[in-house]
């Protein structure tokens, strides 16, 4: 079975792009195709950073959303990544329930992740809630990834009623590791993937590859929760 990873967390400014961006390296080094599909054109993920591998999508289109269906019915092996932008739910829910897209996609052979990617703000928390609200249906799996790069302190969000229906539903948890800031920023600068900064002699220096790889390697292993 091959998957579609919507990545979304409603608010902006959460890493819903890094997770996008980290997820698709992820799948790349583990040699799983995947179509990357970008939402957010503010960011352009996948354009930008795995062009070979992306397509544009308009929440605001049909025609451009019946796409997801279309392009997994033609690409069986194939995962699928949607990177959201901020305050898509409403537009993207529309278009689920009026498509039944979820359950075409199960049928189509494959299984639906929804990413609600965290900050330790109460917003954050409270989006959640309304994610665990709004999908309820037992075939769709929920990751919730507190970003480690957006916030320090998942205290009280661990010890919330919002946690607990979370792990209740059977929610993946994932502590996405903080990239040193300096670090991130020569990657964005640099429009290039993960794969390249921790290999690339003329991007990094010796220490500074070495740094992203451990850096993919932690994140790695929150990733392969995915597969348990």
């Amino acid at each position: 079975m091959s998957n579609v990873h919507f990545v979304g967390g409603e608010k902006g400014g959460v890493g819903k792009s890094m997770t996008s961006r980290l997820l698709a390296q992820y799948l790349i080094d583990a040699g799983t195709p995947f179509i990357g599909f970008d939402s957010d054109q503010s960011h352009r993920t996948f354009s930008r950073f795995y062009k070979e591998f992306s397509a544009p999508l308009v929440i605001d289109d049909y025609d451009s959303l019946d796409q997801l269906v279309i392009l997994a019915q033609e690409n069986p092996d194939s995962d699928l990544i949607v990177d959201l932008a901020a305050q898509t739910s409403i537009r993207l829910g529309k278009w689920i329930d009026e498509s039944d897209a979820l359950a075409l996609l199960q049928d189509l052979g494959k299984q639906v992740y929804l990413w609600h990617v965290m900050d330790d703000g109460a917003d954050s928390v409270e989006l959640l809630n309304n994610l665990l609200d709004r999908y309820q249906q037992d075939f769709i799996k929920l990751v919730v990834v507190t970003n480690l790069g957006r916030g320090e302190c998942f205290e009280h969000f661990e010890k919330s009623a919002t946690y607990q229906k979370a792990a209740d539903r059977g929610a993946i948890f994932i502590a996405l590791v903080k990239l040193q800031p300096q670090l991130a920023a020569r990657i964005d600068f640099s429009n290039t993937s993960f794969w390249a900064a921790a290999n690339n002699t003329e991007i990094m220096n010796i220490i500074e590859r070495s740094r992203v790889r451990v850096w993919l390697k932690s994140n790695y292993v929150q990733f392969d929760k995915l597969k348990q």
